[in-house]
């Protein structure tokens, strides 16, 4: 089962719909059968802006306004979830309506990243800068990114990412998804919908930080990104010049602090 985001400080659970049971051949040592196994849906969904074609995601086909809207906002298409007009989806078509029925789209993205680019540019004047004040503990980390990122959509399938929008009261959101871009573009439009305060908030996600991800945050102004897995160069040379804090290979008691590390409460090294 997946998690999908309900109210906010709520979560709800929702049906199988991100994974089919298909046939195959399973072997264990010299011993083989026929069974089924749960392999996760991965399918095209094109988006639509005032009828002109803005692109196509391949995606996990759950929590669709999210990601629209997340995304729209990221990608700088909109600066708020008030531009939208309205969101129609249908299938494998998605189809936003702005109120300026004239916007144009254009490339606006600073960063070009992610699984399977080969092309990293970036260019840092043009990002907005993170100035925040929140902070979060290390037990917040352990604490929370054992609860969040257990999950039984992996366990089965063992092909998703997790991201979760967190602040220091509650999980506001969980998203799962092929890629953690889309997870996180997900959280990022449930919080403009429910107009939740981003740069009081903080991410963590079970993927590679990549610099596209923090590319994502600067723009929502998420001050804070923790990974139980490992980040990137150019992921860390960005956050450390626009002011977001990046934490890597959080796991059980351990965590390892790249940037900024002011925003994480009780990890002031001892004395040499």
């Amino acid at each position: 089962m997946t998690r999908s985001s309900g109210p906010p400080g709520k979560q709800n659970m929702t049906g199988n719909t991100m994974f089919r049971r298909l046939p195959c051949i399973k072997v264990d040592g010299e011993k083989t059968k026929s069974d089924l196994h749960e392999v996760i849906e991965e399918v095209p969904l094109a988006l639509f802006v005032n009828g002109r074609h803005a692109m196509t995601a391949m995606m996990s086909p759950v929590q669709l306004e999210d990601f629209v809207t997340g995304y729209l906002f990221t990608e700088q298409i909109i600066k708020g979830v008030d531009e939208i007009e309205s969101i129609k989806i249908d299938k494998n078509r998605m189809s936003v309506i702005t109120k300026n029925l004239f916007k144009v789209l254009g490339p606006k993205k600073t960063i070009l990243s992610g699984c399977g680019g080969s092309t990293s540019f970036i260019d840092t004047e043009k990002l907005p800068k993170i100035h925040s004040d929140y902070s979060i503990s290390t037990a917040d980390i352990w604490t929370m990114g054992k609860a969040v990122l257990n999950s039984e959509l992996h366990i089965t399938t063992g092909g998703i990412h997790i991201v979760a929008l967190l602040d220091r009261q509650k999980v506001i959101s969980v998203s799962e998804d092929i890629g953690r871009h889309n997870a996180l573009d997900r959280v990022i439009g449930y919080a403009l919908r429910y107009k939740i305060d981003l740069s009081r908030t903080y991410v963590i996600v079970s993927g590679r930080i990549s610099s596209e991800m923090v590319r994502k945050c600067l723009i929502a102004n998420i001050p804070i990104i923790v990974s139980r897995g490992a980040t990137t160069t150019l992921a860390v040379e960005t956050a450390e010049k626009t002011g977001l804090t990046v934490v890597g290979f959080a796991r059980s008691s351990k965590m390892v602090i790249y940037t900024h590390t002011e925003r994480i409460e009780g990890a002031v090294p001892a004395p040499q």
